[in-house]
């Protein structure tokens, strides 16, 4: 692995202030809002970059042996990061983008002030009519974050239905190519760099090595692509699979490229970014984390009731424009 450029991954850095249910956007001064992110904002943690490698090299030394020690290089802030978006408070996510006019009706009258929505790959489960630049624009005006969500192809160990899944030989090289249509997938949407992606790796069996070894291939090479295009990576996973293999891969340093988000789903109930029975308590920590805390209920507000998710989150949104 001689060829391995070293670099870093972002930690992203605490801020002085806070926005509880609302978006922090960073060309607004106002007091109650999250100032943009300076360089001393942020920490670096030293993880070897994909620069020079193939999408079918990637990972394959760092998961055959941990690697040395952290290196302590400095390295240059993205713009991306620079100009992110915080939301802290409470997301729903649901199927397909719900109509403008749900929008209004649960901006006024729901706790929530963020949505998911899914904006690409094979394994998108719904129709998506409402999709589109306006559209996000639209919500956007309302005062809604929103958390893009990409289903790509799943685990080879993926325990129901019928999703198409990656090949262990090649989870590399699908992951960068699918990172790269989740970044055009964005740009369609009117989603900017700066904004994060996040892939949906839905539950699977954690009985195969094989298994983890693809998923963290595939997630390293679908981060390296997103990255690579200004945006920022976020996975979503079940806190028991996908977010367990993940953070298991990170502490033993077998993941080369590290999604800058996680979206873990444990239905517990606990309304809140703790990591309780997911993430420790220093992995993924400054503004890094959505919990999905309760799935498949039904809510009714302003009269207008959808089949949701609900998640807590302290992390970024979509720059939309």
């Amino acid at each position: 692995m001689s060829s391995v450029v070293l670099g870093v991954i972002l930690s992203l850095g605490c801020l002085a202030t806070t926005c509880t249910g609302a978006v922090a956007d960073p060309a607004t001064r106002d007091s109650g809002l999250l100032a943009q992110v300076r360089l001393s904002d942020l920490e670096a943690v030293a993880v070897p970059r994909l620069a020079e490698l193939s999408d079918d090299a990637v990972m394959a030394a760092p998961l055959a042996a941990p690697l040395a020690a952290p290196l302590t290089t400095p390295f240059a802030v993205p713009a991306a990061v620079r100009a992110r978006r915080i939301f802290r408070g409470q997301a729903f996510d649901t199927c397909a983008a719900p109509g403008l006019g749900t929008l209004r009706a649960w901006r006024h009258d729901s706790p929530y002030g963020a949505l998911g929505i899914y904006i690409g790959g094979r394994n998108r489960a719904c129709a998506q009519p409402q999709l589109s630049a306006g559209w996000t624009r639209s919500a956007s005006s309302m005062g809604w974050g929103l958390l893009p969500l990409y289903v790509g192809l799943q685990s080879p160990c993926i325990s129901t239905g019928r999703s198409a899944r990656m090949s262990p030989g090649s989870a590399a090289s699908q992951g960068g190519a699918e990172g790269r249509d989740a970044v055009n997938r964005a740009r369609d949407l009117a989603i900017r760099p700066g904004s994060p992606i996040y892939l949906d790796m839905e539950t699977y069996d954690r009985d195969s090595d094989r298994c983890t070894r693809a998923v963290l291939q595939y997630t390293a090479a679908w981060t390296h692509a997103v990255h690579a295009a200004g945006y920022l990576s976020g996975f979503y996973s079940s806190a028991d699979s996908g977010v367990a293999d993940l953070a298991c891969g990170a502490a033993g340093r077998r993941i080369s490229e590290l999604p800058d988000i996680v979206w873990y789903a444990r239905w517990d109930g606990r309304n809140d970014t703790s990591g309780y029975n997911a993430l420790d308590s220093g992995e993924w920590v400054y503004h890094q984390r959505v919990h999905q805390f309760v799935g498949n209920t039904s809510e009714s507000h302003g009269g207008v009731r959808i089949n949701i998710d609900r998640n807590a989150v302290d992390a970024p949104v979509a720059v939309v424009g």
